[in-house]
């Protein structure tokens, strides 16, 4: 049975620096640039048909500088991940704007690896890493933002071609790579188009002649008979199955007293195109939940009502299934298939004001039938009487859809978790479902960037035909990959 796993995670003038041409990727792992599917698109940086990790930590001290971030890479294997403490050893690595031949310079403030992603940008078969610094200067103009793109190889991610990419109308306060996201949503180019959100809308990029590009910008401050919107996360998604990734643009609008929506723009030949409005919130994920050959769409509104008028819940998940009409099948209100909340019977836990269910989501298949299974961070819930010590709840795929039916919880007081539930840990800020080992089950990492006083710490729990399990469960920070774990926030964004 295909497995499926979800991409993320994940949106005029540019500035950029570009390199040379690039190695050809060993024939059995060059798959097709962006797509959606495990059968063509890993997080794999060196080709060797394993998935990597990519991981944040913006608030990381960088040659010096406190809060200039950086990000650490975990390579795949038959025996899956590890650290640079593992035993036996596993291939890791550190980058940073101090790091030689990444552009730039670390600076306190930059929060380099505040947004992260991946995708074939220049169509070699290795994936490369895409980093954002929303926090970085332009000249006077304060937290801009930039983007630092580093490119896969047969050895992982070099900075060896380093490139950066400013925003075509730098501003202040804009933060330019606030979200970001990589997949095929063009034909008009071999590789994955890049798409880089700042506070209004989403630019796009390209490579062409050994450089990338800038191709236009899907604003969002208007979008086609609406109110503007301000970005806040990209997703992308083949929804409706034609071989092209389609683009979700997700914010708050800036005309209804902020309620969260989204923009859906679908890839096509040349280029994607607005389709349409839909619920929205402030997590997204993609995946096959029902395999049936379609993405389906979810959305986390951590303590955000359905309706104006209902009551806050502790936090709500939609769900759109996708099909051979994309999203066209859904109602004119842009009601989702699904709606699920910890009142949901079988959803593990109680719904309760401050729970952010659905703060962070992540779709892939965790017990290899086929169905992406869904992991919600729920870094508000109390545990006992330790409050926001947070926890994560699992929902099943299936045939119709998401299930409650063998639904899962995890936090840090259960069984085989290392540590200690603790006031404001905000255990599952991040959830990510990665498969590791390439055995067809996503293993779960959880994380808690507030952990251990905003150092952050992110958890690896095991994958299972049972789903996810607790046994022999590890946890990791930034101190674990020989570089300062102080304040770094690790964990604050991990790519799919």
């Amino acid at each position: 049975m295909t497995h499926r796993r979800c991409t993320a995670v994940a949106a005029a003038s540019f500035l950029l620096l570009s390199g040379a041409a690039v190695a050809t990727a060993p024939t059995a792992f060059a798959g097709t640039p962006g797509g959606t599917f495990a059968g063509d698109r890993n997080s794999d940086f060196d080709g060797d048909g394993y998935d990597d990790v990519l991981t944040g930590a913006p608030g990381g001290t960088d040659g010096g500088k406190k809060g200039a971030g950086y990000v650490t890479v975990q390579y795949g294997a038959a025996s899956g991940m590890g650290t640079a403490t593992s035993v036996p050893r596993v291939r890791t690595a550190v980058f940073g704007q101090a790091t030689a031949g990444v552009p730039g310079s670390a600076e306190a403030g930059d929060g380099f690896g505040t947004a992260v992603a991946t995708g074939d940008l220049d169509a070699d078969g290795y994936d490369d890493a895409i980093v954002a610094a929303p926090g970085e200067d332009e000249g006077s103009m304060s937290d801009a933002g930039r983007v630092t793109v580093l490119h896969g190889s047969p050895a992982g991610l070099t900075s060896a071609r380093g490139v950066t990419l400013g925003s075509g109308t730098p501003a202040v306060d804009a933060r330019f790579g606030l979200a970001l996201a990589a997949a095929r949503l063009s034909g008009a180019t071999p590789g994955d188009v890049l798409a880089v959100a700042d506070h209004g809308g989403a630019w796009l990029f390209t490579y062409a002649a050994g450089s990338l590009e800038g191709t236009g910008r899907l604003g969002t401050a208007g979008v086609p008979g609406r109110d503007s919107m301000r970005p806040a996360s990209l997703t992308t998604g083949n929804y409706d199955g034609d071989g092209y990734a389609d683009l979700l643009v997700s914010g708050s609008s800036l005309e209804e007293d902020y309620r969260p929506r989204s923009a859906l723009y679908m890839g096509a030949a040349d280029g994607p195109a607005y389709a349409r409005d839909l619920a929205g919130g402030s997590a997204t994920a993609s995946g096959d939940i029902d395999d049936d050959g379609y993405d389906d769409l979810v959305y986390g509104r951590p303590d955000k009502p359905e309706d104006g008028n209902e009551p806050l819940t502790g936090g709500v998940v939609g769900v759109y299934l996708g099909s051979a009409n994309g999203m066209d099948d859904v109602n004119e209100l842009g009601t989702p298939d699904q709606v699920w909340t910890q009142d949901n019977a079988g959803v593990p836990g109680t719904a309760e004001l401050g729970d952010a269910f659905g703060a962070d989501v992540s779709l892939a298949d965790i017990d290899g039938d086929g169905h992406a299974d869904l992991a919600v961070g729920v870094p508000g819930e109390d545990i006992g009487t330790v409050a926001d010590a947070g926890g994560v709840r699992i929902l099943r795929g299936s045939d119709a859809g998401l299930t409650a039916a063998g639904a899962k919880s995890f936090d840090q007081s259960s069984a085989g978790v290392p540590g200690t539930a603790e006031k404001d840990d905000r255990w599952g800020g991040q959830v990510r479902l990665v498969d590791t080992d390439a055995d067809g089950r996503c293993e779960l990492l959880a994380a808690a960037p507030g952990e251990n006083t905003l150092d952050g710490v992110v958890w690896w729990l095991a994958a299972s035909t049972t789903g996810t399990v607790s046994t022999g469960s590890w946890s990791y920070g930034g101190g674990s990959f020989g570089t300062s774990g102080a304040d770094a926030l690790f964990g604050a964004a991990i790519d799919e």
